[in-house]
């Protein structure tokens, strides 16, 4: 048998932009994918904390140290900037990987500047730095 469990999450992402003349996805700045150990083109699965709405769609790399985590395209009807997202990633195991299995999760604060709780993070401590100064 196998399950879908939690893979990676970003907590408390905010949005900086909404482009809806775009062909759709997520921007989100490459250090943040980075953090966590999310993937270029990865589908994804949003939920908006300010209103709501849950969507699916794949992220896209914005540019680096921008912070940036914008909706593009449909999804731009869905939020707005200021709203806080939780954006997560998922993957197939087996039951026995499962039970050991532990997420790599980062909580966001300060227009994405600053990482307030980071659990099983994918990124080196170089770049983890980055997000304390």
């Amino acid at each position: 048998m196998l399950v879908d469990v939690l893979r990676t999450k970003l907590l408390r992402a905010e949005v900086t932009a909404a482009r809806l003349d775009y062909e759709g996805s997520l921007a989100i700045d490459a250090e943040l994918l980075a953090l966590v150990g999310m993937l270029p083109y990865e589908k994804i699965l949003v939920g908006n904390l300010a209103n709501g709405e849950r969507f699916e769609t794949y992220a896209i790399p914005a540019p680096a140290g921008t912070r940036e985590v914008c909706l593009n395209g449909a999804t731009a009807h869905l939020g707005k900037p200021g709203d806080l997202l939780v954006i997560m990633t998922f993957a197939r195991m087996s039951l026995a990987e499962a039970q050991v299995w532990k997420p790599s999760t980062a909580t966001l604060a300060g227009r994405n500047r600053r990482v307030v709780r980071v659990e099983n993070p994918a990124a080196s401590a170089d770049l983890l730095a980055t997000f304390q100064a």
